[in-house]
């Protein structure tokens, strides 16, 4: 596309001057005064042409790096790319297209959709297939048709109701009539009214007044139908946006703007995979010829974005590992033994394996990045107690993150049991401990005097002040934001990072999920933990379900009762937690001396601590929750969990819940209560009955039901895929391999054939957008950056 440029020849030599001494600088955005974006903004007259660099100074080196080169070869030949020459179009406003005013594009951004790229990449959910274009005569009753004729009357009539419009067209072609209707669109008669030769699609139906289609889609210009005559696609909407609109705003964004593409594949990429060029994909997208023409097409899109993905923390990995040192552990021998022989029990071989795996990071001088997947029970603060004390055995410390005080508290009392006879000092620090005791704790933590310190976000507060840190272990759920980790950075190392979380995550989605991190997996149970006893009841043997709790109440011990809602809906047939818990404290367990507590997700955080605390404490002996309580509680005297409406949760999700019982020596069972008469659901929450293994259950429901079970019911839109879904094993695979290929033949992605896939791979890094995996109400999140304290962060 041409441009008329507005840079004089001493502009252009003085843009060069800059950014060549930026690369002589590392593009450290020294070499103007005030920074290049300023630089720019200062050039009003010259903003257009220079839109790109208006964002370098909030860029990163190596970003940066990608845009000055290729400002240099566009200089070298005197001449300088257009925002959307050199860009794409996904800087392109949505409110170029016509029609598309101040309120539609407030409208389309509840969608997504700011920018012309992105109302390109707005995936169809569907096809209705208007291909069929036949004659009134021909056209089947109760199918999709298309058919062209002339409108010869229209008229609008009130409705018997009398509150809606009736709005009726006779449309006639040389084989017979056929009535064509809507409602409340009394605009279509001066639309319509005498109009020759209009396509009609829609669902032919008879009727009292005889053959008729109900809200059909019409087509003035038959040489440019998108609404009939062909495929059409069916968009996602928000209010006050329809269908037609969209496909129309879609349909000239395809026309102006799709040949302005780049394309992030290079030839050699596409033609390996057999995939399109993405102008050719864009199209196919949109208004295909067919449905394999629609299906290879996104298949295209996905796999460019899961390659993007996999170039991200792929060097992600490299940042954290190879750029920014850590300092290595001498780990000595006899402390590992040490370590063994005051045990209390046996430790299984997976946690063994972990160990080894986890020592093994630790003795290199790049700091560790690693998770450690465990099912419920599996021993993994076990395992994470001999990480620390290899640790502090070195003359380290050592930082252990919870969500919640509660579980803080638990953590210290098992890593006190382990770790105090061996000299290490393990100490407490929550929003609830008392200031003297902090500022007292912080005191002996600064000179060294404090091995390990455990606790919620309040232990990397401003305040907090670590002599050696050297291990940051991060438990379930919490979230680690941008303030904490310049904290926990400021303390003056990189420490190793070492997070956990009892999420089974099936291994098929391991490449997706643990991409940029090294994986250890405990899958044994320790010998002391009785499997729990799992039933199906029925809802009609609710009542028995009822007085088996109050068997084991009256033998002294608690019970969880878990619902999938707050409160009840309209929309959906299944009790709630908050009306529940009244019916069951007034009508059932009373008289007994039972007390009924209530925990869900809109109660504050000072609420849930003490609603879990009186029940850790056996002040109340049943809890009616809902999943919250899937993580973070561990009271041992709870031997019963019964689960309403089992079939609103994933297999895994109920397996996490199902943990909550069993951790004691006593006999413990969970009832799963279901109020679907669907066979095959019930059938699947039979699974539950003789499969103990949280990871096999992972992979049943991933077969099932796909990933919204199994990493949460947001699933594939929370990592910004619009395409790309993470049960695509074969794609996934396809992407990796090629992302290593390319990050060995060419690791800067400096290769011309490279130029836009390197603009994707640093857009999506310089966003630092979230990257959701979430269980149900846990979730795992990657922050893909290069900055060195970039941790995994784990939020309710």
């Amino acid at each position: 596309m041409a441009a008329d440029f507005k840079l004089t020849p001493d502009q252009i030599i003085e843009i060069r001057r800059i950014l060549e001494a930026e690369e002589r600088t590392g593009y450290d955005d020294s070499a103007s005064p005030d920074g290049l974006s300023d630089w720019v903004l200062q050039r009003k007259h010259a903003v257009s042409e220079l839109a790109q660099l208006a964002q370098y100074s909030r860029l990163r080196p190596h970003t940066r790096a990608h845009l000055a080169r290729g400002f240099i070869e566009k200089l070298t030949g005197n001449v300088l790319p257009t925002p959307i020459e050199s860009a794409g179009v996904e800087n392109v406003p949505v409110d170029v297209l016509p029609g598309v005013g101040a309120t539609a594009s407030k409208r389309l951004a509840v969608l997504g959709i700011t920018t012309v790229g992105e109302l390109l990449r707005h995936r169809p959910r569907r096809y209705i297939d208007r291909s069929s274009v036949v004659s009134i005569a021909d056209a089947s009753i109760d199918g999709e048709v298309t058919v062209v004729g002339d409108v010869i009357n229209i008229t609008v009539r009130p409705a018997r109701s009398g509150r809606v419009r009736v709005v009726e067209a006779v449309v006639e072609d040389q084989t017979g009539r056929m009535s064509a209707v809507w409602f409340n669109q009394s605009y279509l008669t001066r639309t319509l009214k005498g109009r020759r030769n209009v396509a009609f699609a829609g669902r032919l139906e008879i009727g009292p007044r005889g053959r008729h289609i109900t809200s059909p889609e019409y087509e003035l210009d038959l040489g440019r139908m998108i609404h009939a005559g062909r495929l059409v696609p069916v968009y996602p909407l928000t209010k006050g946006i329809s269908q037609r609109q969209i496909r129309r705003w879609i349909a000239m964004a395809v026309e102006d703007y799709a040949e302005l593409e780049p394309d992030t594949l290079s030839d050699d990429l596409r033609g390996r995979h057999g995939l399109p060029d993405v102008v050719t994909a864009i199209r196919n997208l949109h208004f295909p010829p067919s449905l394999d023409a629609a299906e290879v097409a996104g298949r295209r899109f996905a796999f460019s974005e899961l390659l993007v993905y996999q170039l991200a923390i792929m060097r992600h990995r490299h940042a954290w590992r190879d750029r920014d040192p850590g300092r290595s552990v001498q780990i000595s021998g006899r402390v590992l033994a040490a370590f063994g022989e005051r045990l209390p029990f046996e430790l299984t071989n997976d946690q063994r394996t972990a160990l080894a795996e986890i020592l093994t990071d630790l003795q290199r001088d790049r700091p560790m990045s690693r998770l450690l997947q465990g099912d419920v029970g599996s021993g993994k603060t076990a395992v994470a107690a001999g990480a620390l004390y290899a640790v502090v055995g070195d003359g380290w410390q050592g930082a252990m993150l919870a969500p919640t005080e509660i579980l803080a508290e638990q953590h210290v009392a098992t890593l006190r049991e382990l770790l105090n006879p061996l000299g290490v000092r393990v100490e407490l620090v929550t929003g609830g401990t008392s200031s003297g005791d902090k500022r007292s704790i912080w005191k002996d933590v600064e000179r060294g005097a404090v091995n390990v310190v455990v606790g919620t976000h309040a232990i990397i507060q401003r305040s907090a002040r670590f002599a050696r840190l050297n291990l940051a272990i991060v438990d379930e759920q919490h979230r680690f934001g941008v303030q904490q980790r310049n904290e926990i950075r400021s303390k003056g190392y990189n420490p190793h990072l070492l997070a956990m979380t009892a999420t089974p995550i099936p291994r098929t989605l391991a490449l997706t999920v643990y991409g940029d991190l090294d994986v250890s997996v405990l899958h044994e149970l320790p010998g002391e933990r009785k499997p729990v006893k799992t039933s199906f009841i029925p809802v009609d043997r609710r009542d028995d379900a009822y007085s088996f709790i109050k068997r084991e109440l009256a033998a002294g011990r608690q019970a969880f009762i878990v619902f999938p809602l707050i409160d009840e809906s309209d929309a959906l047939n299944a009790r709630a937690a908050k009306d529940e818990f009244s019916r069951l404290s007034r009508d059932v367990f009373v008289g007994q001396g039972e007390s009924v507590g209530l925990l869900h997700g809109r109660m504050s955080a000072a609420e849930k601590e003490t609603s879990m605390r009186e029940f850790r404490d056996g002040k109340t002996k049943v809890l009616v929750s809902t999943a919250v309580v899937e993580v973070g509680i561990d009271v041992p005297n709870a031997t019963v969990v019964l689960i309403e409406g089992a079939e609103r949760f994933g297999l895994a999700q109920l397996h996490q819940l199902r943990g909550r019982v069993g951790r004691a020596h006593h006999r413990s069972y969970c009832l799963l209560m279901s109020q679907t008469t669907d066979t095959s659901e019930n059938a699947r929450l039979r699974t539950l009955q003789t499969v103990s293994d949280g990871f096999m259950l992972a992979e049943r429901d991933l077969e099932l039901r796909g990933p919204g079970d199994v990493i949460g019911t947001r699933q594939s839109g929370e990592l910004g895929f619009r395409f790309a879904k993470v049960t695509d094993i074969e794609t996934i695979q396809k992407a990796r391999i090629d992302a290593e290929t390319l990050v060995r033949t060419d690791p800067d992605l400096l290769l011309s054939e490279h130029t836009t896939l390197a603009r994707d791979v640093d857009g999506l890094l310089d966003r630092n957008e979230w990257y959701v995996f979430a269980s149900s109400k846990n979730c795992l999140v990657f922050w893909i950056n290069l900055e060195p304290d970039r941790f995994i962060e784990l939020i309710d």
